[in-house]
């Protein structure tokens, strides 16, 4: 990794959400995060940074039709500005599958882990929160969106093979730490499709956050059918079920999130 980037310079609150097992609902966690936080009259910007482009599509846009988005900021120094749309409630840095290719153009330029950190230097000042959806790996893309950030987020599905998922994260966290971003944190875990019902999901959030030492935000997030319905809208949660106990559980952590910054 190349010289370090101290990401406190920028003004925005930039939280990655991480996880790289998939269909934790990191997406979903961006989403309605971001919704929230707007309710909150905070700015947001979210960023997509999975090529399957989920976030992008999740808040109404079609990736296929875009005519700029991350990868050309990444892979080829295009205006920020001329990337980011504008949502409702917030704005958004797009996503679409040509962002694959930025992962293979990133890994033969130097100081490729700070790509991302200094596209947003160049407009974080306009938001009180960033919030970057990392892809389910690993790689350098993920790498960017944790050596731009102050926090991570980690949501997690309680089920059995949890743990391993997040060790790897975490040692992950270290090394960008480390050599990248010495000011990272883990701000904590959010339990996603929650079923309280059981004992086995108990367990394993209890025994993730006792093992690594990370605190788990409160409330969890229950199942809901709600949270599939939302995107094929191009709604996040709060808008299409303001009322369920999904959206509410977001709002709560939202202002717990934003309770941090007061």
């Amino acid at each position: 990794m190349g010289r370090l980037i101290m990401v406190d310079d920028m003004s925005a609150r930039i939280i990655a959400v991480a996880n790289q097992k998939g269909g934790v609902a990191k997406t979903t966690t961006v989403h309605s995060l971001g919704a929230a936080l707007s309710e909150r009259s905070r700015s947001v910007l979210l960023v997509d940074l999975d090529p399957q482009a989920c976030l992008t599509f999740s808040a109404g846009f079609d990736p296929d039709t875009l005519s700029c988005t991350i990868h050309d900021v990444l892979a080829h120094g295009a205006d920020m500005e001329a990337a980011v749309l504008k949502a409702p409630n917030f704005d958004l840095l797009p996503a679409n599958i040509d962002l694959a290719a930025s992962e293979v153009h990133l890994l033969a330029r130097t100081g490729r882990e700070h790509v991302l950190s200094r596209a947003l230097a160049k407009v974080s000042h306009q938001y009180d929160y960033v919030l970057v959806d990392c892809p389910p790996s690993l790689g350098v893309l993920t790498i960017n969106g944790l050596a731009c950030a102050h926090e991570v987020l980690i949501p997690l599905q309680c089920e059995a093979l949890s743990h391993r998922g997040v060790g790897q994260l975490l040692d992950t966290v270290e090394e960008v730490k480390s050599l990248a971003n010495p000011g990272l944190s883990v701000r904590g875990l959010i339990a996603t499709m929650y079923d309280e019902r059981t004992r086995h999901s108990r367990q394993v959030l209890e025994d993730v956050a006792s093992r690594y030492g990370i605190a788990v935000l409160v409330p969890p997030v229950r199942k809901s059918i709600r949270f599939a319905e939302a995107p094929a809208q191009g709604r996040s949660i709060l808008e299409h079920a303001p009322h369920s106990p999904g959206a509410e559980a977001y709002r709560e952590l939202a202002a717990v999130l934003d309770g941090d910054l007061r």
